[in-house]
């Protein structure tokens, strides 16, 4: 006899809730339909449903976001980079308190002390038939991050080698829910053979249909829930073996509302807004802004993380203000919608010699104008870079600008001389400024953000 199991997922929502209600309406209406024909459907987030970019997250760090998953009816859940390394300590240890779904991140624990009530390694779940499904959970390992706010993240890797054998022996099929990016995902599924789905995040890739490395079907929902997933897994109970695993993804622009989900998202956007409209700071005259240009504001804010961080000098890029301040008052809502980004101030230590190349590298139109996605982001453009502590004149051409006449604190540059950079962890990341990430030295300054700096910018000008 041929038994199914649905499942039915979200990744990377990223407190986008503009699409909820949908998702809402058809995940519980599958799962009560299937519920009634006898069969198993299961609904699973793999993280990053919260993102502190957003008034709903930031107001109730995440909490506002587990209780809209109760009420949508999820049953099992992993945790994204945005939960682990975004909230501070204690919210991210009793982010679950009150979930009624479990939670599964094999590679996280505290080293505080022992690791919360709703965090387990992996599980073995029977469905409606009495298939045993062994489900093991896994998040992106950002070690230096990590570490600045309590936690140990070990390598996923390490930890498959560890647990996969005696968790495949204890169950029929065996699910990966990863939170690792679709490059991990087929790295893992072609090294383990007993992994019969993962079901993955992080990378925001969309795979429209299944994809399939060493058997093992891989699926992704793309990001912000303009589509969610759908995996059907067939045993067959005579046989005693899996035969058949499929996976799609459904675009939700055409699906019904669910009228209470969309109620409850709207009750927390009122609250939200009602808790972060206090006054923060209050100006004397307007700060414009603008990407591509210098301004008071971005000129407050860099000179600002220069002497918090006692760095040598500090550069901003211009794009992580998205508005210009208005004279008056400035409430909460005001700085976290102008400065949404969940980026942490670093440091970096560069040679004179890397220094002038990326000081060229940041003035060329290209990068100026470039519409970064990621690694913390949520403007439009990377902008103008803004500098504390260092000047510098323009040669070259407008298409071909070069930096020359660096100085550091009114002194030239000596290109063989290491010098404290401070800079959005940003730059830190990537290949958007190859000189920063293969430099030593980095310092990652936790749980304050830009945001926080831009407020202690703001009330300094105030006095």
């Amino acid at each position: 006899m041929q038994k199914k199991l649905t499942i039915n997922y979200t990744n990377d929502l990223h407190s986008y809730f503009e699409n909820w209600s949908k998702i809402v309406g058809y995940l519980k209406e599958n799962k009560q339909k299937l519920k009634d024909a006898g069969e198993t459907c299961w609904l699973i987030d793999i993280g990053d449903h919260v993102d502190r970019s957003r008034p709903i997250a930031e107001a109730f760090r995440g909490k506002a976001n587990i209780s809209l998953m109760n009420e949508a009816g999820y049953d099992f859940a992993t945790i994204g980079n945005n939960e682990g390394i975004t909230l501070d300590y204690e919210d991210l240890y009793h982010l679950y308190d009150e979930a009624e779904f479990r939670v599964a991140v094999a590679n996280l624990h505290s080293k505080k002390e022992e690791d919360p009530d709703w965090m387990e390694p992996s599980w073995v779940v029977e469905t409606a038939s009495g298939v045993k499904v062994g489900m093991i959970g896994l998040t992106a390992p950002f070690p230096d991050f990590y570490n600045l706010i309590g936690w140990d993240v070990q390598d996923p890797m390490e930890i498959l080698e560890q647990r996969i054998h005696t968790l495949r022996d204890s169950c029929d099929v065996l699910i990966l829910l990863s939170h690792l990016g679709l490059y991990a995902d087929r790295d893992i599924a072609a090294a383990f053979d007993e992994i019969d789905v993962i079901i993955g995040g992080h990378t925001h890739h969309l795979l429209q249909e299944s994809e399939y490395v060493n058997q093992c079907l891989i699926t992704t929902a793309g990001k912000q829930g303009f589509y969610f997933g759908e995996v059907e897994i067939t045993w067959d109970t005579e046989l005693g073996c899996l035969t058949d695993k499929q996976a799609r993804v459904i675009p939700v622009a055409d699906l019904k509302e669910d009228e209470a989900a969309r109620e409850h998202v709207a009750a927390y956007e009122e609250n939200a807004a009602k808790a972060m409209q206090q006054s923060a700071a209050v100006l004397s005259s307007p700060l414009p802004v603008s990407p591509y240009e210098d301004s008071r504001a971005m000129d407050l804010l860099t000179d600002y993380m220069r002497r918090w961080t006692k760095a040598d000098f500090a550069f901003l890029n211009a794009g992580v203000l998205l508005e210009s301040f208005p004279a008056g008052n400035v409430s909460y809502m005001d700085i976290h919608r102008i400065c949404p980004h969940p980026i942490n101030p670093a440091t970096v230590q560069l040679t004179g010699s890397v220094l002038e190349e990326i000081v060229t590298a940041a003035l060329q139109p290209d990068f100026v104008t470039f519409p970064l996605k990621g690694f913390g982001f949520r403007g439009e453009v990377i902008g103008k870079m803004v500098y504390s502590g260092l000047t510098f004149d323009i040669a070259g051409t407008a298409e071909k600008p070069q930096a020359i006449n660096l100085k550091i604190a009114g002194e030239s540059l000596d290109r063989k001389k290491v010098y404290s950079a401070a800079m959005a962890d940003t730059f830190t990341f990537g290949n958007l400024l190859p000189g920063i990430k293969q430099a030593e030295g980095k310092k990652y300054f936790m749980p304050e953000m830009l945001r926080d700096l831009l407020l202690g910018a703001l009330r300094e000008i105030e006095k």
